[in-house]
This record gives structure tokens, sequence and C-alpha cells, in this order.
């Protein structure tokens, strides 16, 4: 048919002289599988003179009858000789009573309506995967073929067929996108530009080539050539049957081997390119498992040791009868849900040793078995308990392969081919055990991927704090996300300290790099600040002190870091600030939200540099946003449009404070092209009321022991906490106890907190921390912390700039 025309040709004669060399219409049809037709295409109807309403839901064999092979010297073409296919694989009619399970292809003589026949090249291809659609096959008038536009008897060896699926067929669109796959002799770059060729043509083609061949399976599809045929076949059925090779036809066998060793190369690198296309594990065992299904077997099921599921270190030792192996994927051609039941994927199981699969997890070689016998069936079927795995297996050609990286076996593949297909041979033990041992190293990768994230993962989250989302007078969420999947591991961090006097530090820090260096000094920074809030150490000078430890670590890394104390009572924030993004305090008066003016400071590291520290005024319901520059900074922008960005995103009204960071996450993360890790910590300063507070100083003399007993009992009566006051009184009374004995000059002070928890709090001027001991019968003191650490919720104690604080909590009654 040329270019652009749609002529129509009587049955059996060419579309036409001006039919251009190499282009030809060719029929398609589809055939389910009842075996009737559901596709019938224009070309069919032109070359067989049937319609398509009449064949449509028509037996194929009705529509198809075959005569018979054309034979070998006979060549009806005045255009030139197709003789290249005369007698190849089975005829026609085997293909389509569905006695093939693969790509054939040959000549036949067909019967038309009319009475008369004509003769046609064609090729049938099996179809796989969940419709309803068993065969495609494709067929060419061989009388309309000719070589070139001057009729030069230029012998053609090798067709390719491709072809286009009309939009009345529902499955067009799949079939075309495997293309790829049922024509396997083609490359897939080959195959898409005939594909957008027929597309663009609007009807199928037949391409002449001396290059591409039709691939006629079995024996790989290895080019025939005229003449050679009967010779091929002869040489192919000596080799089968392990007979002796004539002596005319050993160089047909050298052909043939090199042909196939070659045609085995291209399906190992086309494989090669499938796998590993990412290192997600579970998508590297799909791809594995997909990329020998159909066209080197017709099931293949992997199976992985334990560890290498479970994402942890390489596996020890060889394994044994109680290795339990995971059955990760299941690819086959059979009908949807045939194997879903009896062996579904993700079932562990050991494998017994008289078993095929242990003596190649054992051995580490593949291990082929031609045909599974019913006994062998039985034995196999024997471990899978209520289940018959028999009438799947047996008759079966079986070849299970081992997948190996670095000497050890990480799992296995077991392979199956159909009764009616070749069985597996030592070629394809070759060949399954090199594809076997291509797919271990891309399954090693991703398996070491997936380990070496955990392992990043489970550092981070060990060196990131797991803060309450309540602390005394504010509650507080946080979020971290990493700069990159291949950079789980970076500096960032945030951390919330308890401080005496129910107050809480905040503070946010960005290790300047990424990586497991970066991660570890972010460790070190974030432990020297949690020790020094502990000391109370107002923020500029916890700041200067982190300064000088960042220079004893070492001159190779800088940090950022903001480090602010809220004092709930007061209503205060008390922040400093080292080279790091300021702030942002969100109004709960009116919404207004607005970066804080800090003294900006230098990082941490630099040295010799001043920190100054500012007091901001706060009111209950205030909410407090400190992040890392990974948030509002990205390549290209100026960070001001980000640090906007925070404050109209922070300011936005939640529903909760989780809400709250999410939205924030949204806005920043909508920009795109974020690289760097990301820490944010957001704090709801609630405040606590005046009336919830009681602050006593007692002279140091030990009969001002009983009036801080009778302080916190009056009080307790006053907020109706009554049921603690017993306990508190006398857990007070020690604590104020040790405190008249070790100061030195400066008066006892008792504080208590209503809050979340009941705080009581005892100030002394001695630096020295009490230390909780036993003691013996005899002994007068070592029993005060002893009774407080029994009744106490928590306590604890931590030094000051006058000398130290003891405290405890205790639960407050539900009401």
């Amino acid at each position: 048919m040329e270019h652009g025309t749609d002529r129509e040709a009587p049955p059996g004669h060419p579309a036409g002289s001006g039919t251009p060399a190499g282009r030809v219409p060719l029929a398609v049809v589809v055939v389910d599988r009842e075996g009737l037709v559901s596709h019938w295409s224009t070309g069919a109807r032109r070359l067989f003179g049937t319609a398509k309403e009449s064949a449509t839901g028509r037996p194929v064999s009705d529509l198809l009858p075959v005569s018979g092979a054309l034979p070998a010297h006979q060549d009806p073409s005045p255009y030139g000789p197709y003789g290249a296919y005369d007698g190849l694989g089975p005829d026609l009619g085997a293909s389509l009573d569905g006695g093939l399970s693969y790509p054939a292809a040959g000549t036949a003589r067909l019967t038309v309506p009319d009475g008369g026949r004509i003769d046609v090249l064609w090729w049938a291809y099996p179809l796989v995967g969940p419709g309803a659609e068993r065969l495609l096959v494709l067929a060419a008038d061989a009388a309309a073929l000719r070589v070139n536009e001057t009729g030069k008897d230029a012998p053609v060896e090798r067709i390719s067929p491709a072809f286009a699926l009309h939009t009345d067929f529902p499955g067009a669109d799949e079939l075309a996108r495997r293309l790829p796959d049922i024509l396997p002799g083609m490359s897939v770059g080959e195959s898409a530009r005939i594909v957008a060729q027929v597309l663009e043509l609007g009807y199928p083609v037949l391409e002449f080539s001396q290059n591409d061949r039709v691939p006629v399976t079995p024996d790989w599809g290895v080019p025939r050539r005229a003449g050679r045929t009967a010779r091929r076949a002869r040489l192919a059925r000596a080799m089968a049957a392990g007979a002796p090779v004539p002596e005319e036809l050993r160089d047909e066998a050298g052909d043939l081997e090199y042909a196939a060793v070659r045609e085995r190369l291209e399906f190992l690198n086309e494989v090669s390119g499938r796998i590993g296309t990412s290192l997600d594990l579970a998508r590297t065992i799909v791809e594995v498992s997909r990329a020998v299904v159909p066209r080197f077997t017709d099931v293949a099921g992997t199976y992985l040791r334990e560890q290498v599921v479970a994402g942890e270190g390489f596996p020890d030792g060889v394994p044994d009868t109680t290795t339990l192996w995971h059955r990760v994927a299941l690819e086959h051609t059979d009908e949807p849900g045939r194997w879903d039941d009896v062996v579904p994927v993700g079932e562990a199981m050991p494998f017994p040793a008289a078993t095929p699969f242990f003596q190649c997890m054992t051995t580490g070689e593949p291990v082929l078995v031609p045909r599974i016998s019913e006994a062998m069936g039985h034995a196999i079927a024997s471990q899978f308990e209520k289940r018959d795995i028999r009438p799947l297996i047996t008759g079966r050609s079986m070849l299970v392969v081992p997948l190996k990286a670095r000497h050890v076996v990480l799992g296995f593949m077991v392979l199956l081919r159909h009764p009616e297909r070749a069985e597996f041979n030592d070629m394809d033990r070759v060949t399954g055990a090199e594809l076997a041992a291509r797919a271990g190293l891309v399954l090693d990768n991703a398996r070491m991927y997936t380990f070496q994230e955990s392992v990043a993962e489970t550092l981070q989250d060990s060196m990131l704090p797991h803060i309450p989302a309540r602390m005394s007078g504010c509650d507080i969420a946080t979020r971290y996300l990493p700069g990159t999947l291949l950079g789980r591991v970076g500096g960032d961090w945030f951390d919330a300290v308890k401080l005496p006097g129910a107050r809480t530090a905040f503070v946010v820090g960005d290790v300047m790099g990424h990586g497991l260096n970066s991660a570890a000094m972010m460790g070190q920074l974030r432990t020297a600040v949690q020790t020094m809030a502990a000391l109370d150490l107002p923020p500029a000078r916890l700041l200067r002190n982190l300064d000088d430890l960042a220079q004893r670590l070492g001159d190779s890394y800088l940090a950022t870091c903001v480090y602010a104390v809220y004092d709930p009572i007061a209503g205060e924030l008390h922040l400093a600030n080292a080279g790091h993004i300021p702030p942002v305090l969100v109004r709960a008066a009116d919404g207004r939200s607005e970066l804080l003016d800090l003294p900006t400071g230098a990082p941490v590291g630099v040295g010799g540099v001043p920190f100054e520290a500012v007091r901001v005024r706060v009111e209950p319901g205030d909410r407090l946003v400190m992040c890392t520059d990974g948030l509002v900074e990205m390549r290209g922008e100026d960070i001001g449009v980000g640090l906007a960005t925070l404050c109209e995103s922070a300011a936005h009204p939640a529903a909760s404070m989780d809400a709250a960071c999410d939205t924030i996450i949204r806005a920043l993360g909508a920009r795109g092209g974020r690289k760097d890790d990301v820490a944010l910590l957001m704090a709801r300063l609630g405040g606590i009321a005046a009336g919830d507070v009681v602050e006593r100083r007692f002279p140091l003399d030990p009969a001002e022991v009983g009036r801080a007993r009778a302080v916190v009992r009056e009080r307790l009566h006053e907020w109706g906490l009554s049921e603690l006051a017993g306990s508190a009184e006398l857990m007070a009374g020690e604590l104020v106890t040790n405190a008249v004995r070790h100061s030195h000059r400066r008066p006892v002070v008792l504080r208590l907190v209503r809050g979340d928890t009941l705080l009581c709090e005892v100030d002394d001027d001695d630096h020295d921390l009490p230390a909780l001991r036993s003691a013996g019968p005899l002994d007068e003191a070592g029993r005060g912390l002893r009774v407080v650490s029994t009744l106490a919720r928590e306590w604890g104690a931590s030094r000051t700039e006058e000398g130290k604080t003891v405290w405890f909590e205790l639960t407050l009654p539900r009401r």
C-alpha cells in the first residue's frame, strides 16, 4: 500500500502495483483463550476476503484453514524469493490450536471464501497477561513481496514484522507497549521506531532488512538462510537427541552454536539493562523476576534469605535445613491467580536436604531438572501443608539458579517451563547462571543500600531527641526532614531542656556539611548544650562555652545555633544567636508574625567573637518558631523570600501544633529545589499564672523546716490538692532540711508551681549536688533523698550560678 492511500486489494493479490519495496499489507488477527477471533484487522479483511463483522467471534480454524506449507523450491512471487521461510517452525494449525507457548513463523497455503487459495507468510505470537487474548497472528500475502523498484533479483534473507492494532481493539495500547516483548528478536529502539512509523502511516507494514530477523523459536530465533532450512532442522534434531552430528552438517553446527551463543549474550545484555534501575530492594526483586518471563522461562519464583529481606547485615555461614527463605516474587504466564493461593508471595519456609533447592543454595551452583517426575513433584509438594502444588510443577522442566554476591548465597530463583516448551539444556544452565550472577550483584547493591539507609536512619534517630509534646508552661512540636534520600544523616538538630524554675530551654542548630562527620559533631554539640543548659548558664555564656568546645574539637567544622530560655512565670524569652537565622514569633493577640531582631553573632567554632543576648516579652498563646536554613534557603533565590514565606505560613491558623508544622513544611516545600536538611521546632508559650506559683524564703535555721512544711500544706489545701499534701510536705521538709544544713549564707528558697504537675523546688548556695545513697540502721543521715525518690513522680538536682536546685514533681489527681 502506498503512503497515504487506502486502496482495496482482492484476496490473494498484491495491494497495488505501486507498493514500495519493503512495504506490504499485513493482516492482524487476535485469538482469545476459547479459540475465537477477538480482533480482525482491515488488512485481514483484504487478505482473506472476510468482513470484520463476520469474522469476530468465530473459531479461528474456520477462517484460516491450513492446507499445507509451500514446497521449499516454489517461488510464487515474481518480485523475489521468500523461500527462506519455507517449512520453518511448526505449522500454522498447531499455533491456532494452542499447542505452542512460544513464537513461531512459517508459510501456509490457505483457502479463501471465493474457493481460491492464497500463499502467506505468517507469524504467531502467544500473548500473556490478565486479558482474554491468547494469540497474535500476523500474515502477509507472499505474492505481494518484491525486493526493490527495479525488480532485480536481490535475495532477502530476513523479514521483520511490525504491526499496528486499531483503536477498536481494547488491548491495543497494552500490546503496543509490549511490542519489544512480543517481538524479542528486535531491539527496543528498533521496535519503537517501527511502532511510531506504523501509527503515523495508519496501516500495518512489513520491513525488509539485511540486519533484522524474525524471532523464530525454539532455537532462540537463529536466522535461516534460503536453501539451508532442511539442513538446519536436521541439525537441531540431532543436537536435541544427543546424536553424533553428521559430517556434512558440522559447519552448520558451528554456525548454529555461534548464533545461539550470540542470541543468549544479547538476551543477557537486555536483561542487564532492565534490572537495577533502582536501589530499592523490593523494586529490584520484581525487575529480576519479570526480566526472564516469558522469554527465558514461563514461571520465575525468587527466594531470599531472611537477613536480606530484613535489610540486616551480610548473611553469615552456609545455609542449612533451618534457614528460612522468603518468597519475594512470582511471575508466570499461566492464568491469573493460579499460583497465588498455592505459593503466595511473602511466605517463608525452610527446604529439606533432599530437594534441588537445598542443593543449589548449599553448593552455589545451578541445578537442572529436565522434567519434574511424579515422585519429585510429590517430594517437593510435601513441604506445602494443605496445598497440592503437584499439578503446577509435575512434567515441567526446572532450573534452579543461585543469587550470589561475594561468594555468599543471598537467595535463588526457581525457573519452570511449560511441558510443551523445550526443556532446559546445558546452554540454558550456563545462561541461567550468568543471569543469576548479574541479578545477585544488583540485589546485593540494593541490599547494601537498604542496610546503609537503615543504619543512617537509626543513627539519626538516636541523635535526635524525643521531646515530650508538653513541658512546663508550653506545648512543643518538631519536624526533621533529611535533605536527600542518599544523605539521611546530617548535622541539623533541635532540643528542649527542662530548667529550674519551671523554665524550658529551646535550641536549634546546624553543623555545616553533611554525612557522618557532621552528624558526629552534631551529637557532641547537642550533648554539650544539654550539659551546659543543666548548669543554668545564661544564653550568651552558653554559646561562648560552646564556641570554645567547637574549637577544641577541630577547625574543620562550624555550626550555627540559636538558644532560647522560656520563663513561663515571668512571661519572657531570653535568647542568643550564633550565626543562625532568627526565630519567628507569632503573637496570639492579633496573629501577627515577626522575625525576632537578635544580634547575629558568628557561628560557633569561629572563635574570639562575643555573643549577646536579648529579652523578649511574650504573652500566653504566643508561638515561637525556630528552624534551620534548609527550610527557607533555595539555590538561586534570596533567603529573604524564604523568610517571608516562613513568617506568612507560621501565622496561618491551625487546629493543632502538628498541623501548624505541616502547614509550614508544605508552604516552604512547594517552592521545590530543597537539598539541605531541615530541623523545625515550634513551641506554644502557654505561661503559668501568678496564682499558680508560691515562693518563700527561709533563714538558715532548722526551726524553719516546720514553717516550710506548713506553707506547702496550706497552699495545697487552697489549690484543692489536699490528697497530695501529706507526701508533698514530707518531701519538701527533707529538701529544706538538707538545704539549711549545707547552705552557707543565702536564705533557702522554696518554690511551688502548679502546672501539668505539682513542682516543688528548693534552692541553696551550696554547689555540691546531693547523691542518693543507702543508709544503715544506725546512720543519722541519708534517708531524705531515699524518701523523695520513692514518693516523687520525678526528681533531680542541677547546679546554678549561685549554688544548686533540688526539685521533685508529683502527678496531679484526675478531676
